[in-house]
């Protein structure tokens, strides 16, 4: 399975603190049956100033560390985007990481603020499909504002944003009113992949299996299968084909 979308690095957001801890969660996501995994450390402006340069240097020194302990994870490069105007200056300045391209769009990992949808965060989403970028939304599920109303979503969907729910969501881990969100994406047919968001082992550890298979209930076994394999390898390109087929 692909993990598009998980907080492996350590020292540099919200995800393991310590290069011990950040291994530990490596090692478990291959126990889990997770193959690839797409570290997605938070850039927020302000926060957490990860950027381009400063992911992939961090992420070249953490595959090695697992290539010399023989943990065989791949890796990939990401960010996790805090919605902001910054963002605009960032994109023009090359240093925003996107997970890949689909269909002629690079695909940028966007996040709300978890309590609510900020204002004009459509037109922003507009602007980045205008300029060839297509959202793909983190955890609406877990958004408070989209908790209450889920047509909050409508206008994202509509204009053609994907949305990437966490597995976690779907089997309960963040309680009932995300696992009923997430159920109702699912049957909505809004959902284009499921990820763990990892960030420790503890509370949020990178395990996708539970989730796929709670999805499998509403979706169905082939589209479960989807949304951690096929559609994430279609984002990651070509290239991950066959390390993936191997």
């Amino acid at each position: 399975m692909i993990d598009l979308h998980c907080h492996l690095l350590p020292g540099i957001d919200d995800g393991p603190e310590t290069l011990e801890e950040a291994v530990a969660l490596a090692a478990h996501a291959v126990k889990s049956g997770i193959t690839y995994s797409v570290v997605t450390p938070h850039v927020h402006v302000g926060r957490y100033e990860n950027d381009l340069p400063s992911i992939r240097r961090d992420l070249a020194a953490f595959q090695s560390e697992l290539d010399r302990r023989n943990i065989p994870l791949q890796l990939g490069l990401g960010g996790e985007i805090r919605i902001g105007p910054e963002i605009i200056d960032m994109v023009a300045q090359a240093r925003v990481p996107f997970l890949g391209e689909r269909d002629g769009y690079r695909i940028m990992l966007l996040e709300f603020p978890h309590g609510h949808v900020p204002v004009g965060s459509d037109k922003f989403a507009a602007w980045m499909l205008k300029n060839r970028i297509r959202p793909l939304i983190a955890h609406p599920e877990r958004n408070r504002q989209i908790m209450d109303d889920v047509n909050k979503l409508t206008p994202f969907v509509t204009m053609g944003c994907m949305l990437q729910v966490t597995a976690g969501s779907v089997e309960g881990r963040f309680g009932e009113h995300a696992r009923e969100r997430a159920m109702d994406l699912l049957a909505r047919g809004w959902v284009s992949v499921l990820a763990s968001d990892a960030h420790n082992l503890e509370h949020r550890p990178p395990e996708l299996e539970p989730g796929r298979k709670a999805a499998a209930q509403i979706v169905g076994e082939e589209q479960s299968w989807k949304l951690v394999r096929e559609t994430p390898l279609s984002i990651l390109g070509k290239g991950l084909h066959v390390a993936y087929a191997t």
